[in-house]
């Protein structure tokens, strides 16, 4: 690994003081994402109904978006090491439980122990996404965040799920989620030990400032900036669709397309290697494309595609595992076009960095709740097909959203040399 001082970083968009919690995220998010592709099966197999599992994702999404909502406030007041100190220790406490439960517990504990788990990953790493705008240089933080998205989803759900592809058929499903939680505490000692910068480790509001107004700001902010409650709507419907298909969609390529599970996952593994590949690449192009003309042309209007494709080619051409394969990367690549929302946000209200990231984190929590709870609602009435149009529909409607996410024009963004692309209306 090069010294943290390395310019090397500095050229490729990473702030060198952070490298550590860049590695550190990425194990984290591999032991979060382990379960992804098996979770539902595995929950069907010991009596939950599908409902039953669509409900204890939505249960899950539910303190998910809490937290994430929580997550850019409590770094305005603790600083955001805390905060991510917080959600590692309640990742691993309430995993212990969940996995004791399975064995001892009925649905109901284990639905309530998975949901308490929920708290602990956005604290977590939502908690290193502001410590990352809060001290990346201006002109490189769509690049920073663009490593930050390949790290989270490098690890949830694309190495997570190909990890659980060969471990579930040796060691079994239920070893397999010792194996993660593993993972997830060596992620977090790596992160937490290893970055010593020190604005993270202190909050970041001024220190002036009363705590209950630090957090009733974060809600009054949405009151004060209409376009951060648009912004949150859009980060909900990123990745919505993705938390929902987790739910069905193994069903649905095994049962009805006909894939194995090994080979279900191997899919999920080689759509979020294209995702975590166009993370950074997206990243990269938002800082001379511009912004908003990146999320809605590539990520709004592309994934509304790329969703129609994931389920026409597998329905039209069967288990045939390149073409599947194919639509899969598809979706990746243009999920990731969301990725400079990340740097657009907090750069719309420049004097409420800590709320606008709280709105932000808002709507990727939410996101883990609405996709699950979208499916368990619709899917019984409109079938596979269905929840395919309903997604994509939901991904233009984003475009729409985004057309009116403008930065201000006092923003210091304008003496840019690509100020025009960033602020220009797709």
């Amino acid at each position: 690994m090069n010294d943290c001082r390395d310019p090397i970083l500095q050229r490729i968009g990473i702030f060198p003081p952070l490298v550590w919690g860049y590695v550190g995220l990425l194990i984290f998010m591999i032991g979060d994402g382990v379960e992804a592709g098996f979770l539902s099966p595995f929950l069907v197999e010991r009596g939950f109904s599908e409902g039953g599992a669509a409900m204890a994702f939505t249960a899950y999404g539910l303190t998910a978006a809490v937290a994430a909502w929580l997550s850019g406030a409590l770094c305005d007041l603790w600083g955001p090491r805390k905060v991510m100190f917080a959600g590692w220790a309640i990742w691993t406490l309430f995993e212990v439980a969940l996995l004791l439960a399975i064995v001892s517990g009925g649905r109901q504990t284990i639905v309530a122990c998975y949901a308490m788990r929920g708290f602990g990953y956005p604290l977590f790493a939502f908690g290193f996404l502001v410590w990352i705008t809060a001290v990346s240089p201006r002109a490189r933080l769509g690049a920073a965040v663009g490593w930050y998205w390949f790290a989270f989803t490098g690890g949830l759900p694309t190495l997570g799920s190909l990890l659980a592809s060969y471990t579930v058929p040796r060691i079994g499903a239920y070893s397999t989620l010792w194996l993660s939680l593993a993972l997830v505490a060596m992620g977090g000692l790596i992160a937490l030990i290893g970055v010593r910068e020190p604005t993270g480790r202190r909050r970041l509001a001024p220190s002036q400032d009363n705590p209950l107004n630090t957090l009733f700001n974060s809600l009054t902010i949405a009151y004060q900036e209409p376009k951060l409650v648009m912004g949150c709507l859009v980060r909900v419907i990123n990745t919505a669709p993705e938390f929902g298909f987790l739910v069905f969609l193994p069903g649905y390529f095994t049962k009805a397309v006909g894939f194995s599970l090994s080979e279900w996952l191997r899919l999920l593994s080689l759509m979020f290697a294209s995702n975590i590949l166009w993370n950074l690449l997206f990243g990269l192009l938002g800082d001379w494309f511009g912004w908003r003309r990146t999320v809605a042309l590539c990520g709004c209007v592309g994934s509304a595609a790329s969703v129609l494709l994931l389920y026409e080619i597998p329905g039209r051409f069967g288990a045939v595992f390149p073409l599947a394969a194919v639509a899969a990367v598809c979706y990746g690549a243009t999920l990731a076009g969301y990725v400079p929302l990340s740097a657009l946000m907090p750069s719309l209200t420049p004097k409420h960095k800590g709320a606008a990231m709280s709105m932000l984190n808002l709507g990727a929590g939410a996101s883990v709740w609405v996709g699950p709870a979208l499916v368990g609602l619709f899917l019984p009435r409109i079938g596979v097909a269905g929840m395919m149009w309903l997604f994509a529909a939901l991904h233009l409607i984003s475009g729409v959203l985004t057309s009116f996410l403008r930065l201000p024009a006092e923003d210091p963004l304008v003496s840019s040399p690509h100020a025009d692309l960033i602020a220009e209306t797709p």
